[in-house]
This record gives C-alpha cells, structure tokens and sequence, in this order.
C-alpha cells in the first residue's frame, strides 16, 4: 500500500492533471503527470476503466501491481509532482513482472525517477 502522502486524491488534482499535465506513452499504461509548486513528495493515482475490464477483481489487482511497483521506487522519485497511470487494454495480457519493471522504466523516461 503506498503511504497516505503519496496518494493522489480529490476531483480537483484529477482534472488538474488532465488539464494542465503532459502524457508519456508505455505499452501497457499511460502517464498523465503535473509539476506542483511545492517540494513535498509525489502522489500517484491509478485508473483501470471499466473498457480494460468488466470484471472488478482483474481491474483491482492491476491497481495493486501498478501501486506495488510506485512503492518500491518511491526512494528513488522525483519530488513535487502529481501522476496519473492511465491503463491501456493491452495490460490484461502483460505479466507481473513485465508491469513492474515497464512502471520503473516508464517513470525514469518521463524524469519523475532517477
């Protein structure tokens, strides 16, 4: 579970982050992110419509991998910024293992890890 401060919540942040934010494009997941104007650390939400999957026990452990992958980088993340992973349909059929490492990659391409 990521810690309570780096947790994206409220309509407000969403449709700052869609508004204002720049997209980065994975295979699997999209990242819509905004710098804020504060140095207090990340927060991160994570979105998996219902078009990925009707069923909410697939669309939920999605959740839980993405979230699990964030937390362990969380050390290495660059401060001040609020993310979005946006899921794509092509992320039901990507191992565990493929999503951990495409969300450490995906995060070091768009600059918001070292």
């Amino acid at each position: 579970m990521l810690p309570r401060l780096n947790r994206l919540t409220g309509k407000k942040n969403f449709e700052r982050v869609e508004k204002e934010g720049e997209m980065f494009q994975s295979q699997n997941f999209g990242i819509a992110f905004v710098k804020r104007e504060d140095k207090k650390p990340s927060r991160f939400a994570f979105v998996v419509s219902t078009k990925i999957s009707k069923v909410a026990v697939e669309r939920n452990r999605i959740k839980r991998i993405l979230r699990e992958a964030v937390r362990q980088t969380l050390f290495d993340l660059v401060k001040g910024f609020d993310v979005v992973f946006l899921a794509k349909l092509s992320i039901m059929r990507a191992s565990t293992d493929l999503m951990m490492k495409e969300v450490k990659k995906s995060l070091r391409d768009a600059k918001l890890a070292r």
